[in-house]
């Protein structure tokens, strides 16, 4: 019997997934931070931490894996490699390879070899192939290197914006009475000077007032997710010129929570307008199934074969898997 494991390491989450040679999972494992850019230390922890849960569960050694697949946050460039080759040769599997979280999200989202895929989680991140497989990745190196969104940058605009309307610059919003109470502030004046005094951020959770607040016609928080879909429309458009995909009939894959959630809604219609303004045959399709899967589905092709149907129909509705 062969076994396949897939890692998707995250900003936020690592999780593995081990399977046999038919799809059957037989071990899952998860745990915290799994992107080096953000912490070494945790993330090398975070990837050993998932895999041995996994083989604990599916009674296996790494010897018995027949080829492991790691998708990481922040396996950016050259210089991100030379720090994860070794971090990854340590964990001693036979038979591994490496590469960005975008590529196995990717691979999750798509039944063709080609395509684009959107990330907006913790951070944001997109990147493509093309029909003649070239690769071209744009951002995922913070809001300094040209990028905009994410958890980490929604749930600080969404604090920007309750300041902005406390000290006068912004309109009032919904957003200060469902951040104060978030918070646990009886009003901006202490939350401000707490936060200023103690040097706080406010918290990823944040991010789901914001589309509370959309939801409720509130105008500031449209007007953040507006934005945020017209940045991954941008990134999404910056990639398909790059490649010469203008023409090509493809997918757009978006995956992460910020944009695969219901609530996306105020999110969507952006991104798409601008794909189609870009690739009038382009289609956007929300990921289905956990980016994990991917990884899965590229230890399976690692050595040259093409993925058995029987493993894509038992790994397809892992969607509704529970892997914590």
């Amino acid at each position: 019997m062969k076994y396949y494991l897939g890692v998707d390491a995250g900003g936020s989450k690592t999780y593995a997934l081990i399977a046999d040679e038919h799809g059957r999972i037989i071990g899952k494992g998860h745990s915290g931070n799994g992107n080096h850019q953000i912490d070494y230390e945790e993330a090398k922890y975070s990837l050993r931490e998932s895999v041995e849960m996994a083989l604990g569960q599916a009674g296996l050694s790494r010897n018995d894996i027949t080829f492991a697949y790691f998708g990481l946050a922040g396996a950016d460039r050259e210089a991100d490699y030379q720090i994860l080759r070794p971090m990854l040769a340590e964990m001693e599997f036979p038979k591994y390879d490496l590469n960005c979280d975008t590529v196995i999200a990717l691979r999750a989202g798509t039944d063709r070899p080609y395509g684009i895929v959107l990330i907006c989680g913790t951070g944001t991140n997109s990147a493509g192939i093309s029909p003649r497989e070239q690769f071209y990745q744009c951002g995922g190196f913070s809001y300094m290197f040209g990028d905009f969104g994410g958890g980490a940058t929604l749930c600080v605009e969404a604090f920007r914006a309750v300041i902005r309307a406390w000290d006068g610059r912004e309109q009032p919003t919904r957003l200060t009475e469902l951040l104060l109470e978030h918070l646990g502030y009886n009003d901006v004046s202490t939350m401000f000077n707490d936060y200023l005094d103690h040097d706080k951020y406010p918290p990823l959770s944040t991010v789901k007032l914001i589309f509370q607040a959309a939801a409720e016609g509130d105008e500031v928080a449209t007007h953040i997710l507006r934005v945020q879909g017209e940045e991954l429309g941008k990134s999404a458009q910056a990639v398909i010129r790059r490649l010469g995909m203008e023409n090509d009939k493809f997918d757009v894959v978006l995956a992460g929570s910020v944009i695969t959630r219901g609530e996306a809604r105020f999110i969507h219609p952006y991104i798409e307008q601008a794909v189609k303004g870009c690739a009038p045959h382009a289609s956007l399709v929300k990921l289905q199934v956990e980016p994990v899967v991917g990884a899965l589905w590229l230890a399976f092709e690692a050595e040259g074969g093409s993925l058995p149907e029987e493993v894509y129909e038992q790994l397809r509705t892992v969607s509704d898997y529970n892997l914590v």
